[in-house]
């Protein structure tokens, strides 16, 4: 249990998580059995007593039927048609690795937006699923070396190469070099 402050991001992003159960009516036991997380890890969530990891948002999402960047942008400020590179929201999972940068100003009525991804030298992370059923994404890897795994499907991509998928089960990224893997993914909601 965190004995300090929680971090505002933490904060806001738990306050959303437990507005979107409650929008629904559901207990956490219902939230639990619905995205396979224990109730006393949504509910340290709910309470920003840990900080959500990236697979932990990607099920809440999948349940909600949001994209990541529609959550984490709905904690954030009014939306803006233009945002500068030093007012892109940074969110970082420490534990695995990933840190994710909404390139995108945020908009709920658009379904595209970019986000620009790093995973650090053999980082590891896998999703059981989709945030939304069918979501297309196109990573374009700029920097290192990156393990894309869709389904059965492993590619193996460098510096440049673009790979485009439409997502329905589970995904893996791995950084398989021994640099930081950045990229572009572009998300488009079908």
């Amino acid at each position: 249990m965190r004995t300090e402050d929680p971090d505002p991001v933490d904060a806001r992003i738990g306050a959303r998580l437990a507005e979107l159960r409650a929008g629904h009516g559901w207990s956490l036991g219902e939230l639990a059995e619905r995205s396979g997380v224990s109730r006393s890890t949504l509910s340290r969530a709910e309470r920003a007593e840990i900080s959500a990891t990236a697979a932990l948002l990607n099920r809440l999402c999948h349940v909600y039927g949001r994209t990541m960047s529609q959550l984490l942008s709905e904690v954030e400020a009014e939306p803006a048609p233009l945002v500068r590179a030093a007012g892109q929201p940074v969110w970082q999972d420490d534990a695995s690795g990933f840190v994710r940068r909404s390139v995108s100003p945020p908009h709920a009525g658009l379904r595209g937006e970019l986000v620009e991804g790093r995973l650090t030298p053999g980082a590891d992370i896998a999703y059981d699923r989709p945030p939304v059923p069918g979501l297309e994404q196109h990573l374009w890897l700029l920097d290192g070396t990156l393990e894309v795994t869709v389904g059965d499907t492993v590619h193996h991509l460098d510096a440049g190469d673009c790979l485009r998928m439409r997502v329905f089960g589970p995904t893996r990224f791995r950084s398989a070099g021994p640099e930081t893997a950045r990229y572009v993914l572009a998300v488009v909601r079908p």
